[in-house]
């Protein structure tokens, strides 16, 4: 006898809200990469749009709805398209961007918003060799960046000095990837089909296999038990999710196909609930799924449906959620026509009292570590909150850079007017032309030395395959 697998997420549904109460007028991106082109957190959304002649996107305060002016202000610092954005999940007034002129910026949004052209990043990050098409923050450690690039180099950053601490290359282009819950891990999925998983400290590959077989990229997200969670395409090119032990990526656990559409189905996962929505990109539905330790392990729950497709979407973080309204989820749709659509998923509850078991304690906006601990070997949890008295955001400071130390730090400072000196040729000497900035210059100096490192790198894994080639076309002509 058939029965229905009881859940408290069964009855979740959708509603969009009216369009005055959206944003709309928007020109949103036309690059092909595949990207949400939405970020959205509890003070902004963030929209990536088309621009001439450089990159550029929106940063609008949540209740700013309506009609955007063709004039509003945007962030445009990049040289090339904008290709990602993330904002920092410890500051709300921080956002990172991605771009085709091998840069990742960061930007401190002033408080209310905008209100002129925002062109000088806070911070400037410079070490890949192309463009840079994946951002993805340290959920525990404060001011730590990961991004990828079309160099096959995955980079973890220390925002807080503007390093390069971690390089790892990978030997095909990254399309998706996802920390664990402490951030020990990262796991991705590359253009060579292949799912890794590795060791955020040391850049080790700790697990590699086999993932999704079609040729569209494929996505992945971590769950908190450590279970992996994938969509891609099969050989037939139909759409597919699957479910991994993150220790052994030899076979999936689950596989399941889905549709036979083109899209690129992004993975929107809720920790608390372990919720996972699946919004793929020309489609006009968002499907969600509940993951537990019952057979078949992925237990699909509903879908939301709507006529128009999405061109990207955003997922708000739960503690930017109504919990009043017992909203669980909360969507920001982009729509090829300028619209960004706001979609509240919530539970019905006759109750008006708090559901406490919609909402346990949640991740705050708090590091549990600095990013000093994290670069030194350590690893922590989210520091939880709860949402029952609604969220109070953290005091933060405005985003700065402290540089390493320097020989030019211990150099005593000129005084306004020199001594005559004895020494002939000392006072012969030329003075500095105006303008000149010997910290600039070492700046740069430093600059290029990633550069030439990353070459050295590459290099030397060229010559290891190369040999590795040479060897077995020996082994053949032996044989």
């Amino acid at each position: 006898m058939a029965f229905m697998r009881k859940s408290k997420f069964r009855h979740v549904f959708g509603q969009a809200l009216k369009r005055d109460q959206c944003y709309d007028g928007i020109r949103v991106t036309r690059t092909s990469w595949e990207s949400p082109y939405c970020a959205v957190n509890p003070k902004y959304v963030a929209i990536i749009t088309e621009a001439a002649g450089g990159g550029s996107f929106l940063v609008l305060p949540l209740a700013k709805t309506g009609r955007v002016n063709v004039d509003h202000p945007m962030v445009v610092g990049h040289k090339g398209a904008v290709l990602d954005i993330a904002w920092c999940p410890h500051n709300d007034d921080v956002i990172a961007s991605a771009s085709e002129d091998c840069t990742v910026k960061l930007w401190q949004i002033p408080e209310g918003g905008l209100k002129e052209n925002l062109t000088e990043p806070a911070v400037d990050l410079i070490s890949h060799q192309r463009r840079v098409t994946l951002l993805v923050w340290h959920p525990t450690a404060l001011n730590v960046l990961l991004s990828t690039g079309s160099d096959n180099l995955v980079i973890l950053w220390n925002v807080g000095t503007g390093e390069a601490v971690l390089q790892v290359d990978m030997p095909d282009q990254i399309y998706s990837g996802s920390f664990n819950f402490d951030g020990s891990r990262f796991v991705c999925t590359c253009k060579d089909k292949n799912l890794r998983v590795f060791d955020t400290h040391t850049g080790k590959i700790l697990q590699e296999g086999k993932g999704h077989l079609g040729a569209k990229p494929a996505q992945c997200a971590y769950l908190k038990n450590g279970q992996i969670f994938s969509t891609g395409f099969s050989k037939m090119s139909e759409r597919q999710y699957a479910l991994w032990d993150e220790n052994d990526l030899s076979s999936a656990i689950v596989t399941e196909d889905i549709d036979s559409s083109n899209g690129v189905m992004f993975i929107f996962y809720d920790a608390d609930a372990s919720v996972i929505y699946l919004a793929g990109k020309g489609d006009s539905l968002i499907r969600y799924y509940e993951v537990t330790d019952e057979a078949p392990f992925v237990h699909y729950l509903a879908l939301y449906q709507s006529s128009a497709p999405q061109r990207g979407i955003g997922f708000m973080t739960k503690r930017g959620l109504n919990v009043n309204n017992n909203e669980i989820a909360r969507f920001y749709k982009l729509h090829n026509t300028g619209l960004c659509e706001i979609i509240p998923f919530t539970v019905p509850r006759k109750s008006e009292l708090f559901q406490d078991d919609l909402y346990p304690d949640t991740a705050s906006d708090v590091p549990a570590i600095s990013a000093d601990d994290f670069f030194s070997g350590k690893n922590a949890e989210p520091v939880l909150v709860s949402l029952k008295d609604g969220f109070t955001p953290s005091q933060k400071e405005q985003l700065k850079v402290v540089r390493k130390s320097n020989i030019l730090d211990k150099m005593p400072a000129k005084t306004a007017q020199q001594q005559p000196s004895n020494n002939a040729e000392a006072a012969a000497a030329p003075a500095l032309p105006p303008g000149f900035d010997p910290q600039g210059i070492l700046e740069d100096m430093r600059k290029l030395k990633l550069i030439v490192k990353a070459h050295e790198r590459r290099i030397k894994t060229l010559e290891e395959r190369l040999s590795q080639y040479e060897s077995e076309e020996e082994a053949v002509e032996e044989a």
